[in-house]
């Protein structure tokens, strides 16, 4: 989740990049754990005729019943404890008593908070049977946030995700959301550094181990042009194209990239 701050937030604003011990790392892992089941058990919830007020409420209380929260409820006045978007909607998009009809996507992101520590994914899931186009769009946007991770190694740069975001997005070609990207996490929910999916390798900031940062590029069916809605927080696509994002958060360590949200 990134919209009213790209700095900071979430119970604080961190302004230098924490490196982060073993220990510290283990303990964003049990707030990836979590978040990983509760994508699992959402996904399994997503059919026709759910709202994503639904799907809402229900990680509301998964979370609560297992002694975590939602970062998000109450972020900059946030009101959910998930974002759900739709179809068009990138990112950011409210949930709603609409139910959810054969053939969409939509996109589930939280932020679960366990013990002081947080971790991000996000998911887009289709509703039934959808149209190839859809599944084209699926299947890239996941293959560019694993190609994006396997990037994700000390001494490599932001540009070199970015970069590999891009190839994968070339091949259809999908748009590349470029005013959302990804961010550290860990104490907050915001922390540096600023990840962006749209530049080239060898450039932008060198990654370090011990860092903790999201993976989350956005595709977009033709153009990546967006705008923020009326309720000042939904992202859609300026041409009506269909988006889709898959997010996990991943520790940079001596062996490599760490998934913590599986």
């Amino acid at each position: 989740m990134r919209n009213k701050d790209v700095s900071g937030g979430g119970g604080g604003v961190a302004t230098e990049i924490p490196i982060r011990t073993l220990e510290e790392i283990a303990r964003i892992a049990e707030a990836g754990k979590l978040a990983g089941q509760l994508r699992r058990e959402l996904g399994r919830k997503v059919k026709p005729g759910v709202t994503t007020m639904q799907l809402n409420q229900f990680a509301h209380q998964y979370m609560k019943e297992k002694g975590a929260s939602p970062a998000q409820l109450g972020y900059y006045g946030y009101p959910h404890a998930i974002c759900a978007a739709v179809n068009d909607c990138v990112c950011h998009g409210m949930p709603d008593d609409r139910p959810l009809r054969q053939g969409e996507l939509v996109t589930l992101d939280f932020v679960v908070e366990l013990n002081g520590w947080m971790a991000d994914t996000a998911w887009t899931f289709a509703v039934g049977a959808v149209s190839d186009e859809a599944k084209r769009l699926r299947k890239a946007a996941y293959e560019a946030m694993m190609q994006g991770i396997a990037q994700t190694k000390a001494g490599r740069t932001i540009g070199d995700i970015a970069a590999a975001v891009g190839r994968v997005a070339e091949k259809e070609p999908h748009g590349i959301v470029s005013m959302f990207g990804g961010h550290g996490i860990g104490r907050v929910m915001h922390e540096p550094p600023e990840v962006s999916y749209v530049g080239k390798a060898r450039t932008g900031r060198r990654l370090k181990e011990g860092m903790v940062i999201t993976i989350e590029p956005m595709l977009t069916i033709g153009s990546p042009d967006v705008y923020i809605g009326e309720d000042g927080w939904s992202v859609f696509t300026l041409e009506g194209g269909w988006a889709a994002q898959f997010e996990h958060t991943v520790a940079i360590t001596s062996e490599g990239p760490v998934i913590l949200t599986k």
